[in-house]
C-alpha cells in the first residue's frame, strides 16, 4: 500500500485490542523515527517515555479523561520536554555536531553564539511554547510512520500531565509530559473501525498559488 492508502487506513483508534502486542522491531521502528523527527535548529528538545507496564498505564487512565485507550494499548508513548531549557543544552548539541561532522569552530561558532543568545533572550514560557511545537511535528511523524508500519494509534492532548508526571516520576529527569500517543492494534469491535473517513475535498483545504 502506497502512503496515501495507508492514511486513509489510519484512524483515532478508540479501543484496541488488549491481547495484542507490537513487537520488538515495531517499537524500535516508532523508537529511530521519533529520533530522525525534524526539530527547529535540529535541537531536538522533545524526549519520549516508552510505557509497556500495563500497572502504570491503567493508572494513567483515570489521569487521561477515563480514555480506556491508555491502558488497552500495546505501549503508551508519552511525548516531553525538559522543564527548562538552557544554554547548557545548546552547547552539548554543537558539540555533538563537532563530533560527528568534524565541523571546524570558526564555521560552527557563529551559529552557536547566535542560539545561545537566542535562549538566554527568551522566557522560559516563550520557550515552553516552542519545545511543545516540536513535540507535535514528532507526534505527526509518529502517527504516519506508525500508519505505514500498519501500526495503529490515538493521538491525546486529554491527559492531566502534573499526574503523568508524578506517576512516571518525570522530575528525575527534568522533563514534563506535553502529548500522549497510545499504540498498539485495533479491535475488531471497534466502532469507528469501518466507518468512512470524514475530511473535506482536498481543493478545499489546499490553496495553490501560480
Amino acid at each position: 500500500m502506497n502512503s496515501i492508502e495507508n492514511l486513509q487506513w489510519r484512524y483515532a483508534v478508540k479501543k484496541f485490542d488488549e491481547h495484542k502486542i507490537l513487537s520488538e522491531e515495531q517499537i524500535n521502528i516508532l523508537k529511530e523515527a521519533f529520533n530522525l523527527t525534524a526539530t527547529s535548529y535540529g535541537l531536538q528538545p522533545v524526549k519520549m517515555i516508552v510505557v509497556k507496564n500495563k500497572d502504570i498505564q491503567q493508572q494513567l487512565v483515570e489521569h487521561s479523561w477515563n480514555q480506556p485507550q491508555v491502558a488497552q494499548a500495546s505501549h503508551l508513548l508519552v511525548l516531553c520536554i525538559p522543564n527548562e531549557l538552557t544554554s547548557e543544552y545548546v552547547e552539548s548539541y554543537f558539540k555533538l555536531v563537532k563530533d560527528v561532522r568534524n565541523t571546524p569552530d570558526e564555521i560552527l561558532n557563529p551559529f552557536k553564539e547566535y542560539l545561545t543568545n537566542d535562549i538566554e533572550n527568551k522566557s522560559q514560557e516563550v520557550l515552553f511554547q516552542w519545545m511543545k511545537n516540536q513535540a507535535y511535528i514528532a507526534l505527526g511523524n509518529l502517527m504516519t510512520v506508525a500508519a505505514n508500519e500498519k501500526i495503529d494509534s490515538c493521538p491525546m492532548e486529554g491527559f492531566i500531565p502534573e499526574k503523568y508526571n508524578q506517576i512516571l516520576e518525570l522530575d528525575k529527569y527534568n522533563l514534563q509530559s506535553v502529548l500522549v500517543l497510545p499504540v498498539g492494534f485495533r479491535a475488531e469491535d471497534d466502532y469507528m473501525k469501518d466507518l468512512k473517513k470524514v475530511r473535506r475535498k482536498t481543493e478545499e483545504v489546499v490553496i495553490e498559488l501560480s
